[in-house]
């Protein structure tokens, strides 16, 4: 099986290519007015997109929150390609582009371990992928969700 990661540039493409993925994700993205924001947010932000046999697989949108850190603003992967490296490609292409960009960390905001199944897996990988846990905000987005942040030296140039 060939990934193919592209940079995607057309602010159309971006929008049908997070809203085809997000909408396959409702466990993670089951809040339409959230994941309308990240679909519309996304637009003005460096995306990649992985494709497997022309098919949509998943993408990442990279957000700069400081001059020295990136976040991975948005990931999300069509179910069917869970646990294939799809992920993995689209985080070290991510990692590349951030570097490529100026950065030297990255960061991710997600919901911390042990409040839901779905996102135990999404702290998993990204515990795997070498990122640290920095911070927990128990009420950033609600008390239900408290928001973890983990934290990645990706390294200089």
């Amino acid at each position: 099986m060939e990934f193919i990661i592209k940079e995607i540039i057309d602010k159309r493409e971006k929008e049908k290519i997070s809203r085809d993925i997000l909408n396959d994700l409702p466990e993670w993205f089951g809040m339409p007015d959230s994941t309308e924001e990240y679909i519309k947010d996304s637009q003005d932000k460096p995306f990649l997109a992985c494709f497997i046999d022309n098919e949509t697989a998943g993408f990442v949108v990279l957000n700069a929150t400081s001059k020295d850190c990136a976040d991975i603003f948005v990931m999300g992967i069509k179910k069917k390609y869970h646990r294939m490296g799809v992920g993995r490609k689209l985080n070290d292409a991510y990692e590349e582009m951030a570097k490529k960009l100026g950065y030297t960390y990255s960061q991710v905001k997600t919901v911390k371990m042990g409040h839901y199944k779905e996102y135990d897996i999404t702290n998993h990988f990204y515990i795997s992928m070498g990122y640290k846990e920095l911070e927990c905000f128990p009420t950033l987005w609600d008390e239900w969700n408290p928001c973890q942040i983990y934290i990645k030296y990706i390294g200089e140039k």
